[in-house]
């Protein structure tokens, strides 16, 4: 078994979760990535490993429950226990309110908010057994401001802040810290296909005057996982170039 620090990073298949992994293993991490589907897993299975060959990658579905204990437990009895837990994977369902339906609204807590629960649930009590680790969850600007259209994934990320908040006191004597990286708008596929009338009108609200780079959010990432961040817990760290200031 390799002597680097593990680190499983959901939802990795591409953007901010891929770009948080290559760092992780830029940084000397031996990284896990996760992704839904087999396909997914044997292409981010190719990528990361070529920047380190004992990188691996994984299918995890955290929005089932069954499934997510099962892979976990596998994972735990083949790699170890992370010392870093980034919780990145999510979903959006997006409409506006009175034309949201409860399934989408289920559908969005599941993944965002009780999916990491599940992730956290299912390897908390290694980690507590090592007194040591660092558990870093991927909020969204839109948890603090809303956003029209977004009241599902603004309930869920609000949610995941507060969890962050209580979880990160109950184990905080253990060594372990947990906080949040709450992106702005970020530059990814997802951005990319927004008219230039909506992207102009989003950039005017930014004092930074640019989208961000899914490198802003890695780096954030890095730093909480770095012993540079081992008193720093129960945080949320707003990346968004001057979008919301708090």
């Amino acid at each position: 078994m390799s002597d680097k620090k593990l680190a499983l990073v959901t939802g990795a298949s591409r953007g901010i979760g891929l770009a948080i992994a290559q760092r992780l293993s830029a940084d000397g991490y031996r990284v896990i990535g996760t992704a839904t589907s087999e396909s997914g897993v044997e292409a981010l299975r190719s990528t990361l490993k070529t920047s380190e060959k004992s990188n691996e990658a994984v299918v995890l579905n955290i929005a089932d429950s069954e499934q997510t204990e099962a892979a976990l437990k596998e994972l735990q009895s083949q790699f170890g226990t992370p010392d870093v837990v980034v919780n990145n994977a999510g979903i959006t369902r997006d409409n506006l309110f009175l034309r949201l339906n409860e399934g989408d609204w289920n559908d969005v807590l599941n993944t965002n908010l009780t999916g990491v629960f599940r992730v956290c649930k299912a390897l908390s009590k290694a980690m507590l057994k090592n007194k040591a680790g660092s558990i870093i969850n991927i909020s969204s600007i839109i948890g603090t401001t809303g956003n029209a259209g977004q009241a599902n994934y603004a309930a869920a990320k609000a949610g995941l802040e507060g969890f962050t908040r209580s979880l990160a006191q109950e184990i905080a004597s253990r060594n372990i810290t947990v906080n949040c990286v709450a992106p702005g708008f970020i530059q990814t596929d997802m951005t990319d296909v927004l008219p230039e009338t909506q992207k102009e009108a989003i950039l005017a609200t930014i004092p930074g005057k640019r989208f961000g780079r899914v490198e802003d959010i890695a780096g954030a990432v890095a730093f909480l996982a770095s012993d540079d961040a081992r008193y720093i817990t129960g945080q949320t760290i707003h990346v968004n170039g001057g979008m919301n200031m708090g």
